[in-house]
């Protein structure tokens, strides 16, 4: 029963953070911005939250051993930082579209979108887990 409960948090997760990133890939192309500069600030806003939750559900909401969370951490980050997170950051959409950039000439984007991508999403982490108040 656990482990079904477990693939149902995920799946619930995945499906709200997949529906998260559509909304914002749409938004950024109403807004006229490319589709892998929209990839790129979802998995920068991923990062952020992810840095953010994980430090906070770690060092701050379950450190009250008699609260909920405390008692239902592992579902949480199951839920929040497993499912919603995974749904919402698209690396792999990540992958193809770096390969598209190489493979239509544009390597200078396609170097900046990589390194961007990966160096923003590391501060943006860390930034998530000083937001929370992680030392």
């Amino acid at each position: 029963m656990n482990a079904l409960l477990h693939f149902g948090l995920v799946a619930f997760g995945s499906a709200l953070g997949g529906m998260t990133r559509y909304g914002v890939g749409c938004a950024s192309f109403a807004f006229g911005v490319a589709p892998h500069w929209g990839t790129m600030l979802i998995n920068i806003t991923g990062s952020l939250f992810l840095g953010w939750f994980s430090t906070m559900l770690a060092e701050i909401w379950t450190t009250d051993h008699n609260s909920w969370l405390h008692a239902h951490a592992e579902q949480c980050r199951l839920l929040i930082a497993v499912g919603f997170t995974g749904g919402y950051t698209t690396f792999s959409s990540f992958e193809g579209e770096t390969y598209g950039l190489f493979r239509d000439g544009n390597a200078g984007s396609a170097i900046v979108y990589v390194t961007g991508s990966v160096l923003l999403g590391l501060v943006a982490f860390r930034v998530g887990m000083l937001v929370a108040g992680a030392k």
